[in-house]
């Protein structure tokens, strides 16, 4: 084919994921052209966002040649550089210590993702084992905000959310164990949904994950994307330990029934760590404001659950948990890990996990649990509860660096995310939708919480939000166009 136009590139970056897969669809643009688009757009754009770490351009390029279906056939997309497994594709998980590891197989969600029709171009920057709230790991540099390059992109799905928000991709792969999906899409100004407990499969590979606080999904810049992504991804598998209700029709159908009014919930009052910055404050406010003159109730509610006891258990989990993965990974590689080879933090994450018995580990799983009940049985008043996804602006690139090994210091800092590892112990259904904006180039997200396996109402209320106060005409400082 010829040389990409920017005509091409503006249809491109101006189409969110099913656009993109319509034009492909309805023979306006062949998915091969997509697919030269796509790599234009990222080789003139990632130098400067650092959100692509690994290239995989020649299978993009097979797969787009080929006959493709789906509802996403021909879209770009990235696969986060961590946890997702698709055949023959480096997985570092931006650690030196895996960085000859090749994926053997395709994870269970990945089948799903290829009979959706979605082409990989590479793999998005993490943190390191992807624990850390902004993606800036020692192996491939940080990743900074398209809107603000002094400002973090979050993390874990950092680099995700900065090629969805710059327009290199109109889609990606992210995960989230406490945050990791809505801090990023908050902090760039995207849509991101971590779906209910038991909504999507861990399997073939892995039967549990972090006791079920582990979710996968995606970053998108529509609500429909992240619908359809959903429909497509869902299910699970024989003897799965966990389930989640599906709806009467597919979620992506769904969006055009408006929601009911609904009795809405939510809070202007930190669960522990600083108070809401005024500017969060006030985003949430006119948040509030606009789903009530939407036709809903709004009630102020503050959870009483202690979130910060909650916390610190929870962090005694995933020292273990880690632990348990590097020794599987240590099969792989043939020797444990060398301290020089992580990040001080992880280290010491994995020095701490030695200090734990059996019965810690034991009451930390108990404690975790009833906090997450407690949790479900506080909001279960209310169809949907609203908070910031953040409770402070994205901070500057460098705050939360991993460099620094002092263990409770470092997750200290993590109290800008109290309303985030609170829905991975709930098992609910919670989405950043990115309503708030400060100074023309800070995004702030609003987070929507709803009941377990009602995906249904946020994903309705949070495209009439999009409908009432769109944002798919913001283009940030970096950006395709």
């Amino acid at each position: 084919m010829g040389a990409v136009t920017e005509d091409l590139v503006r249809l491109y970056a101006e189409s969110d994921a099913l656009g993109v897969a319509e034009l492909v669809r309805s023979k306006q643009v062949k998915a091969s052209e997509i697919a030269e688009t796509a790599i234009t757009v990222i080789e003139r754009i990632n130098p400067t966002l650092n959100a692509v770490v690994i290239k995989t351009f020649d299978l993009a390029r097979t797969l787009s040649a080929a006959s493709v279906e789906g509802p996403f056939a021909g879209v770009p997309f990235l696969l986060k550089n961590l946890g997702t497994m698709w055949k023959d594709t480096p997985l570092t998980s931006a650690t030196p210590y895996l960085k000859n590891f090749v994926c053997p197989v395709d994870s269970g969600i990945v089948h799903k993702l290829k009979a959706s029709g979605l082409v990989p171009f590479g793999r998005s920057n993490t943190p390191e084992y992807g624990w850390c709230i902004t993606s800036e790991p020692r192996m491939y540099g940080p990743t900074v905000n398209p809107w603000n390059p002094a400002i973090t992109a979050g993390g874990s799905s950092g680099g995700t959310a900065a090629a969805v928000a710059s327009r290199m991709v109109p889609i990606g792969d992210a995960s989230d164990g406490g945050g990791s999906i809505r801090v990023p899409a908050s902090c760039c100004g995207v849509v991101g949904l971590k779906p209910s407990r038991g909504r999507l499969t861990y399997g073939p590979h892995e039967a549990d994950m972090w006791f079920g606080c582990i979710y996968f999904l995606c970053n998108t810049r529509t609500v429909r994307d992240t619908a359809a992504y959903l429909d497509a991804a869902s299910g699970n598998l024989p003897g799965d330990p966990y389930h989640a209700p599906r709806p009467d029709k597919s979620w992506l159908a769904g969006l055009s029934d408006r929601p009911r009014r609904l009795k809405i919930g939510y809070t202007l009052t930190a669960p522990f760590g600083a108070p809401l910055a005024p500017e969060v404050k006030a985003e949430v406010e006119a948040a509030v404001k606009l789903l009530e003159g939407l036709g809903h109730a709004v009630e102020e509610y503050d959870i009483k659950t202690d979130l910060e006891a909650a916390w610190w258990r929870y962090n005694d989990i995933i020292a273990v948990e880690t632990f348990t993965e590097f020794t599987q990974h240590a099969a792989f590689v043939g020797r444990p890990p060398r301290e020089e080879e992580l990040e001080p933090f992880n280290w010491a994450m994995l020095e701490y996990a030695k200090t734990l018995s059996a019965t810690d580990y034991s009451a930390s799983i108990g404690a975790v649990r009833k906090a997450g009940q407690s949790i479900c049985a506080e909001l279960a008043a209310y169809d949907v509860f609203v908070s910031p996804t953040l409770t402070q602006l994205p901070r500057p690139v460098g705050y939360w660096s991993m460099k620094d090994g002092d263990r409770k210091r470092y997750l200290a800092r993590w109290s800008d995310a109290a309303f985030m590892f609170s829905h991975n112990i709930s098992g609910l259904p919670a989405m950043s939708v990115p309503l708030g904006m400060v100074n023309g180039n800070t995004p702030v997200g609003i987070q929507f919480v709803g009941r377990h396996g009602d995906e249904a109402t946020i994903l309705r209320l949070a495209a009439q939000a999009e409908e009432a106060a769109p944002w798919i005409g913001r283009k940030p400082e970096i950006c395709a166009i």
